[in-house]
């Protein structure tokens, strides 16, 4: 059963989606459709899952369960994947690349690959005051608190050590 994001849980579990690229206006509206209908019918064992579906910032989708009703099941969690495998192969994107991680500069969504960070750091391409995307955080209350977080105080931290002491 569909409901808004605003009105999902706090404790509401939580998986990010990261698009290669930018997603159109209307990509955004295909894809919007396609998973608010499939989420409506979304089921773990034949009892339907409360849960919500939402783009932000052109590049993420953040399909959100509420666990206190139904928990989602191994297969119902592998159908919201598939969902965006088929949306991804019918646009273009690709929403499971996890090689790139993606920085917020100036209201600019950049990606760095994973294997650059470090080079990145050095050459100041990020700073500990970049604002990085952590897709890696499980519930709506760390994604509301944690998604968007300077690099000094994400997973990128150990690469500032240095930085932040001098």
């Amino acid at each position: 059963m569909f409901i808004p994001f605003n009105e999902i849980d706090l404790n509401a579990r939580i998986w990010i989606y990261q698009a290669n690229r930018n997603i159109t206006e209307q990509e955004a509206g295909i894809i919007t459709e396609t998973l608010r209908s499939a989420v409506d019918l979304w089921e773990a064992h034949g009892a339907p899952l409360t849960a919500s579906v939402k783009l932000f910032e052109h590049r993420f989708v953040v399909i959100a369960v509420d666990e206190r009703d139904e928990l989602p099941s191994g297969c119902s969690i592998d159908k919201s994947s598939h969902w965006l495998q088929e949306i991804g192969h019918n646009l273009g994107i690709d929403f499971f690349d996890r090689s790139l991680t993606y920085l917020d500069e100036h209201n600019h969504i950049q990606s760095v690959p994973v294997a650059g960070i470090k080079q990145a750091v050095t050459s100041e391409v990020i700073l500990p005051e970049t604002t990085i995307f952590d897709n890696q955080v499980s519930t709506k209350a760390q994604w509301m608190t944690r998604w968007k977080v300077p690099a000094s105080n994400s997973w990128l931290k150990r690469y500032f050590s240095g930085q932040i002491s001098a």
